[in-house]
């Protein structure tokens, strides 16, 4: 599909909304204030016409003259005032004005209304000066030149050959034979390291991890660890105790690097281990890391990663290692790199295109970055010789004028101007993420749509066309994925150093974003602020430093602990605040956040050291997302029902709630209630949400803070309540957590629930409930069931949209449980069934049943019980499963033979699986 223009762009600024807000603005509402009424109603014609011609030369960027950027950077920029100005001006007239009896009274209303008056005719006198600096923009741009639109579509799901390239990275091309030659080296000798070198995009970290993943088998001890360019030290040393030691980050003590090296030394010295460390930029780094590695034997190895030929050499001189200079790609594996992002396993690349291709593929020269982004941009235009040459044309100006690295910064930007409006908004924010992070989709789309990039349309929710920016700039290759979820979804993504470096470059260039505490990154003086990224390195930072006004910031993203915060005062215009993460943040830095922060839309205080929400927080009227999960908020104000626009609330599993929640209409997501912390009328009121789609209950708490009697009116409310939600038919994911009671076999199990997702982590029932059959859209379910029947397996099958099952069994079975094609599972992808009295197998796939299973984890199973599957005719039906690629069985049982015959049984079943599934034998 299409996309629309993003409200808040790149390339327009915020004129979109400035338009909307002053066609608001010419209503009825507020033609008394004649003189202003009068400036607004020109300025929109203007404006209209501004954005429109912004919008073609945002298609033609590539192109632009000194000149057209310069008035596009100002238009841009008076955008933002404008729609600040807008702003103040309707707060300024949208309060009711009372009429208080008292004399007292009476005198400070005056003294009030004289305020706002005069504020009003100064934002008036601001909006007709705004006026004059764009007519005057517009006289100074004269020339004003019309460009052609470039089709740009969307895919709504990520392309499957976009996520090859990361996803399978064993079938990497051209990586076998320096895989081959890195093992070699390794081993030569005890104690042996090789450092990695080579540009940005060459395939360092790619090449260190194929065989870190090929021989971290042969060591309890490894770790496979990013530095980056600016590296916190005391964090990498953690990191490294952590994964040797296996213990969590934050199990590990914190200490002085002295003390870490120490720790790590001592656990390491006769120990055998295998470390990378990636992405080195400096000996100084290096110099501190290599401390922590005993100059022992024991078959110990390092490998390194570094861009940089000095560092290497540094590396090496360490251990006496060897240096690796990555090469470039053949023609062959260029050749297959190019064409697997192209084109399928069936289809060949055109006749007419193979000249072209080669043509392409020399001045890509080998560099793997430049194939992949290249490829990416091909993907997503026709297959015709035209558009390929004209492509390959501006490949070779970018080559032959620059060989050097620069070479893929001019090839991204290829791609970065082929990108339509929208997107190009949304990529250049992930500038705001330090190196090498780890950046959650669902939080960056949240990002996105408190900023204003993306918003609802007639069809598609925020959320949705969120996830469709995301997916495209997967499929083009512009940031990897990271770990998938149980719906095959990308969870999270990374930026390639090389495309970091490019995006922040344009954000700079375009004044998008403003990065503070980054390294090589100089902030200008002459340019408003508008985005804040407060990247907190080893000394601290803070933006009271910045000689700017910080009055016009829009968003503010603080990434590590800051020892100074700035006062929220200083920031009338806010749309975003995320301080996720920064435990230096408390509740007097939020005291004033309701007395300014009127445009806030999006407030992250997930992991801070937050106790408290100040009473003013109800004024916040615009507030869309609110995240205190992880802080120390345990009461919500009782003001906080006000947030009328709130969409997503998200808090810890303690937290109590005010009476009023059926104020809060707009709440889609709420996670998670503790429903005996409750009163009475909030579970009541629970049900009156007619827009809520997530729920998240818990049902917990410490046994002596209730009795019985409590507990169980405050179930049947909560039951009341969501046999309510099902009635409206919203809801789509219900997720209940610890309740040791009958809970589910409710009346509200029957409502018309639209339940996509059902999870019961606690409660056991006799068997399958019926009624979950009736609810045909669920996709995954988890449950625990005493007994577990034939009947049942029936009962889930019929679930025509099931992908995840998730299935305890606490009592022994009998009988032989056939799945088969007559009982469904038609989508099933993944299947855990688990026992908690272990007995014989019980489990039987029957040619045709579970057709798309691709992961399936069993057991525990007693070999004992199951004499015949020590002899090759016992058979589970695995062969049945024509998608298996994962299988997980634990087996145990008195007798070792019994044990090692069904070890036996399961490793030949996988082998001679037509898919060779993975096997984990526990």
């Amino acid at each position: 599909m299409s996309m629309e223009v993003a409200l808040v762009s790149v390339a327009t600024g915020v004129l979109k909304p400035v338009l909307e807000k002053l066609a608001t603005l010419l209503g009825n509402e507020y033609k008394r204030f004649k003189g202003v009424h009068k400036e607004i109603k020109s300025l929109s014609h203007e404006l209209a016409a501004m954005e429109a011609f912004l919008l073609k030369m945002s298609e033609e960027e590539e192109d632009l003259d000194v000149q057209d950027k310069v008035w596009m950077n100002e238009v841009r920029e008076l955008s933002y005032d404008m729609e600040d100005a807008i702003d103040e001006f309707t707060q300024s007239v949208g309060d009711k004005d009372e009429k208080p009896d008292d004399f007292i009274e009476k005198i400070k209303h005056s003294v009030g209304k004289l305020g706002k008056m005069k504020a009003r005719r100064r934002i008036g006198k601001e909006i007709q000066d705004l006026k004059k600096q764009i007519t005057e923009a517009g006289k100074r741009n004269a020339r004003y030149r019309t460009g052609v639109a470039i089709s740009n579509t969307i895919n709504a799901t990520v392309d499957p050959r976009a996520l090859s390239m990361f996803e399978h990275a064993s079938n990497l091309v051209g990586i076998d034979e320096p895989k081959a030659e890195l093992i070699k080296l390794l081993a030569e000798e005890e104690g042996c390291m090789v450092s990695i070198v080579g540009s940005g995009g060459m395939g360092k970290t790619a090449l260190a991890n194929q065989v870190y993943q090929e021989l971290k088998g042969q060591y309890k001890c490894r770790a496979f660890i990013s530095v980056s360019r600016n590296p916190n030290i005391t964090n990498i040393l953690r990191t490294i105790l952590g994964k040797v030691s296996n213990q969590p980050y934050a199990d590990t003590e914190e200490g002085s690097v002295q003390q870490l090296i120490i720790k790590i030394t001592e656990f390491l010295l006769d120990k055998k281990y295998f470390i990378v460390v990636d992405d080195i930029w400096d000996t100084d780094t290096w110099d501190v890391i290599k401390h922590v590695f005993p100059p022992t034997g024991f078959g110990s190895r390092i490998i390194t990663t570094t861009r940089i030929n000095d560092v290497a050499q540094s590396c090496c001189s360490f251990l006496s290692g060897h240096v690796y200079r990555m090469k470039p790609l053949n023609m062959v594996h260029s050749r297959q790199l190019f064409h697997r992002r192209l084109f399928n396993s069936k289809e060949d690349c055109p006749s007419y295109l193979k000249e072209i291709s080669c043509q392409i593929l020399k001045k890509c020269d080998g560099l793997p970055l430049a194939i992949i982004a290249i490829s990416g941009l091909l993907a997503n235009k026709e297959k015709k010789e035209y558009i390929w040459n004209q492509v390959k044309d501006s490949i070779g100006r970018a080559l032959e004028r620059n060989p050097t690295i620069q070479v893929m910064m001019k090839i991204l930007a290829l791609s970065y101007f082929d990108l339509p409006p929208s997107l190009k908004t949304c990529f250049l924010y992930l500038s705001i993420f330090p190196e090498d992070s780890v950046i959650k989709r669902k939080g960056l789309i949240k990002r996105w749509i408190g900023e204003g990039f993306i918003h609802k349309d007639d069809i598609y929710t925020a959320e949705e066309i969120g996830e469709m920016c995301f997916n495209e700039l997967i499929n083009r290759n512009l940031i990897q994925p990271g770990e998938f979820d149980k719906y095959n979804k990308v969870m999270n993504c990374r930026v390639h150093d090389t495309i970091l470096d490019f995006i922040i470059s344009k954000s700079v260039e375009e004044n998008f974003v403003t990065l503070v505490g980054v390294p090589y990154i100089t902030i200008g003086t002459e340019r408003k602020v508008r985005r804040i990224s407060l990247q907190v390195g080893k000394k601290g930072n803070c933006i009271t430093s910045m000689s700017q006004e910080l009055c016009q910031v829009r968003s503010l993203n603080v990434f590590g602990n800051s020892a100074l915060i700035p006062s929220l005062d200083e920031f009338r215009h806010l749309r975003i605040l995320d301080f996720e993460g920064c435990r230096e943040l408390q509740k007097q830095h939020l005291a004033k956040i309701g007395s300014r922060l009127f445009q806030l839309r999006h407030l992250n205080l997930r992991k801070t050291r937050v106790s408290e929400l100040p009473g003013q927080i109800g004024h916040l009227g615009c507030l869309e997302m609110l995240d205190l999960r992880g802080t120390s908020v345990r009461e919500l104000p009782a003001s906080i029902v006000n947030l009328g626009r709130l969409i997503h609330l998200f808090v810890g599993i303690r937290v109590k709630f005010p009476v009023g929640i059926a104020k809060m209409q707009a709440l889609e997501t709420l996670k998670r209630v503790c429903v005996i912390e409750q009163p009475f009328n909030f579970l009541q009121e629970l049900g009156q949400l007619k827009n809520l789609r997530k729920l998240v209950l818990y049902f917990g708490g410490d046994a002596s803070s209730y009795v019985e009697r409590e507990t169980r009116a405050k179930k049947d409310l909560i039951a009341s309540s969501l046999g309510k939600l099902g009635i409206l038919n919203n809801v789509s994911s219900l997720t209940i957590w610890k309740d040791e009671c009958i809970f589910l076999v409710e009346p509200w199990c029957t409502a018309p629930f639209d339940l996509q997702k059902l999870m019961d982590h606690e409660q056991v029932f006799q068997q399958v409930p019926n009624w979950v059959g009736s609810h045909v859209c669920l996709q995954e379910v988890l449950f625990k069931v005493e007994g577990f029947t034939q009947e049942d397996v029936c009962n889930l099958g019929s679930l025509p949209a099931l992908l995840i099952l998730n299935l305890t069994v606490t009592a022994r079975g009998k009988d032989r449980l056939i799945v088969s094609d007559a009982v469904g599972f038609p989508c099933l992808r993944e299947l855990r069934y688990h026992r908690v009295q272990f007995g014989g197998m019980d489990l039987l796939f029957a040619p045709g049943s579970m057709p798309k299973l691709e992961k399936l984890d069993i057991g525990p199973f007693n070999a004992g019980e199951s004499d015949s599957l020590s002899s090759e005719s016992f058979d589970l039906g695995i062969g049945n499963l024509p998608s298996l690629i994962s299988l997980k069985c634990e087996v145990r049982g008195w007798l070792s033979s019994a044990v090692s015959a069904a070890r036996a049984y399961l490793e030949k079943t996988a082998r001679t699986h037509p898919n060779r599934p993975s096997l984990l034998l526990a």
